[in-house]
C-alpha cells in the first residue's frame, strides 16, 4: 500500500461541525462557507480490496452497493487496517489529535467496511459524531449496462472521459455530473471510491492553481474549471485499493 503526503499548513484552528451522524448536500455547503476551503488537512482513503474487485465486477448502482454480499475481501480488510495504521501515524506525527478527526464515508459496504476498520484503529466510535455517512460520496454510477460487468469495461468508460468528460453512459453518470456532488464534501478522512476520488483530487487541485481572490466563493470557483482540459486529465490521481493519500 502506497501512502503519499503534501506538506500542508494548518496552523488555521480544526472547525468541529455539528453532531448530526448523516449529512446532506446543502449542511456541508452551509458548514463549509463557515469553516472556509483550506481551514483543515484533508486524506482521501480509496476503499481496501473489495469482493467486486476480487469477482472483477462493476458495482456502482447504490442498490447493490450498500448489499453486504460487496463488502471487504479478507485482503481488502488487511489494506484498510494498515491504511488507519498509517493515518494514525500520520496524526501523531503532525501533533492532530484523534478528537479532531472527522472520518466521511460512501454508504456503499465495501467504503463503510473500510471506515468501520480504520475508525476501530483510531478508537472512533464509526456511530458517533465524528463519523459521517455522505451519499454524494458513493461511487460514480456508470450506467445499467455497465453494473455487475466485468472490470474490463472501465477502459471503455475512462476512453469516453478522455475524450469528452461531459459525456456521460446511458443512464450513468459524467466527470462533471461527479465533480457537482463532490463540491462540499469536507472532511479530515474522505472514505469513497477510485472515480469519485481521482475526480476529486482533479477539482481539487485545479481550484488550487487558480489566482482568483480567497472571497471568490468556492461553487463559482469550481464552475470555472469544468472544463475538458481538467476534467478528462482524472485518471492521473488513480488510486490503488486501501490506498491513502494527504491532500489539500
Amino acid at each position: 500500500m502506497t501512502l503519499r503526503r503534501r506538506s500542508l499548513d494548518y496552523r488555521a484552528p480544526y472547525y468541529r461541525p455539528p453532531p448530526n451522524h448523516i449529512w446532506n448536500s446543502e449542511q456541508l455547503a452551509s458548514e463549509s462557507v463557515k469553516m472556509g476551503y483550506f481551514g483543515n488537512r484533508y486524506w482521501v482513503l480509496r476503499h481496501g480490496k473489495s469482493i467486486p474487485n476480487e469477482k472483477g465486477l462493476i458495482v456502482s448502482s447504490m442498490d447493490n452497493g450498500k448489499l453486504e454480499e460487496y463488502k471487504l475481501a479478507s485482503e481488502g480488510i488487511d489494506q484498510a487496517q494498515l491504511a488507519g495504521e498509517s493515518f494514525l501515524k500520520e496524526l501523531k506525527e503532525n501533533g492532530i489529535p484523534i478528537e479532531n478527526v472527522r472520518i466521511c464515508y460512501s454508504p456503499f459496504a465495501r467504503t463503510t467496511h473500510t471506515a468501520k476498520v480504520v475508525a476501530s484503529v483510531l478508537n472512533i466510535d464509526l456511530e458517533g459524531p465524528q463519523c459521517k455517512i455522505f451519499e454524494d460520496l458513493r461511487e460514480r454510477y456508470f450506467g445499467p449496462s455497465f453494473e455487475l460487468q466485468s472490470h474490463e469495461k472501465y477502459a471503455e468508460i475512462w476512453d469516453l472521459d478522455e475524450k469528452d468528460p461531459f459525456s456521460k453512459t446511458e443512464g450513468g453518470e459524467s466527470v462533471a455530473d461527479v465533480v457537482s456532488r463532490l463540491t462540499n464534501v469536507c472532511a479530515i478522512l474522505i472514505v469513497s471510491h477510485g472515480d469519485p476520488l481521482q475526480i476529486l483530487q482533479t477539482v481539487v487541485g485545479a481550484v488550487g492553481e487558480q489566482v482568483e481572490p480567497n472571497g471568490v466563493e468556492l461553487a463559482k470557483r469550481v464552475e470555472a474549471i469544468k472544463v475538458p482540459s481538467v476534467l478528462s486529465q482524472h485518471r492521473k490521481h488513480a488510486l490503488e485499493t486501501g490506498e491513502l493519500r494527504s491532500v489539500v
